[in-house]
């Protein structure tokens, strides 16, 4: 067998057979520089598993967990009301034809699910798919490498609106637009607990706008908003409907994060519009085939004005200009 650094370190972490141990220890006995190599290795070996073990993570915000919770409420209703209605006007014939004969036919029948017992009520079944979304929403939001990805129509109905919901849009802005929904309903899982302890790493976020401008051939510049008392906290690449949509956090002084979105757009320029996503204020506009939306929660009170000064670029650029 040859002995060489690769066999060396199987031996340290212990992937070797007996015999073929039997064989590196008469090696490491006639010559010392192995012997010497092998003690190297073993002082550099990482115990992984039981530093993991070992590890303390910090607990999940309370604040996150009441905005789960709420999606999860706001979801559940929806969905509730939707299947609702759906049943109304599927029995609505079935009502009109034996009314006269069976009193209380014309009471709304929802079909179960075959992966849930008949007596299983229905809000309980409606709660299945909601807090499977909220859990995935949830995943994305702590990953570094998040993408985000929904088929046509999941969650939304032809308009690009949650059925059911109560979200206020003018359909006149960009707003009603469903990635600026989608976009809006992300951040919503954002506080200010979940990134006041991240700080960015300069390497790592040139590295990320480079890829953006080069790699997604978007001309991104993101603006530094510290003379409006934003800190940067990071860029992300996500996508929708595989089209590459860039996520930057912003943290203000007080209140919850707020996020700039951009996306490719080949459509006209549009000037900036407010509106309202469910509980998020968004600023939207639309230059040079980019749109773009400043998203924030309703306590971080009105964006309209920030947004203006971003859309005029009155700010100087991070990571160099385009």
């Amino acid at each position: 067998m040859k002995v060489d650094d690769t066999v060396l370190m199987a031996y340290v972490d212990d992937e070797l057979s007996p015999n073929e141990r039997q064989q590196i220890e008469d090696e490491l006995r006639a010559h010392a520089e192995l012997a010497d190599k092998v003690a190297l290795f073993q002082a550099s070996r990482l115990t992984y598993r039981e530093a993991f073990a070992t590890q303390k993570l910090p607990p999940v915000p309370a604040s996150l967990i009441r905005r789960v919770d709420d999606l999860i409420r706001a979801q559940t209703e929806a969905a509730r009301i939707s299947a609702a209605a759906q049943a109304q006007a599927a029995a609505a014939p079935v009502a009109s034809a034996q009314a006269a004969n069976m009193p209380g036919a014309n009471d709304a029948a929802i079909q179960h699910s075959a992966q849930l017992p008949p007596s299983a009520p229905v809000r309980s079944r409606l709660r299945i798919a909601p807090a499977w979304l909220a859990v995935a929403f949830v995943g994305g939001a702590f990953c570094c490498g998040v993408v985000l990805r929904l088929a046509p129509g999941v969650g939304f109905g032809d308009t690009g609106k949650p059925a059911g919901s109560a979200t206020t849009v003018a359909s006149s802005t960009m707003g009603s637009l469903p990635w600026v929904q989608v976009a809006a309903s992300y951040q919503q899982l954002y506080s200010r607990d979940t990134v006041a302890h991240l700080w960015p790493d300069e390497s790592d976020a040139q590295s990320t706008v480079d890829e953006i401008r080069n790699q997604d051939g978007i001309a991104l510049r993101v603006p530094d908003l510290s003379k409006a008392g934003l800190r940067f906290i990071r860029v992300q690449r996500l996508k929708f409907h595989g089209r590459p949509l860039v996520q930057i956090v912003y943290l203000p002084q007080k209140g919850d994060p707020v996020a700039l979105c951009v996306i490719k757009e080949d459509k006209p320029n549009q000037s900036v519009a407010s509106s309202r996503v469910d509980t998020m204020n968004v600023v939207t506009w639309r230059e040079s085939n980019l749109g773009y939306a400043l998203i924030g929660a309703t306590s971080n009170g009105e964006l309209a004005p920030l947004g203006k000064e971003i859309a005029e670029r009155r700010f100087d650029p991070l990571f160099g200009s385009v």
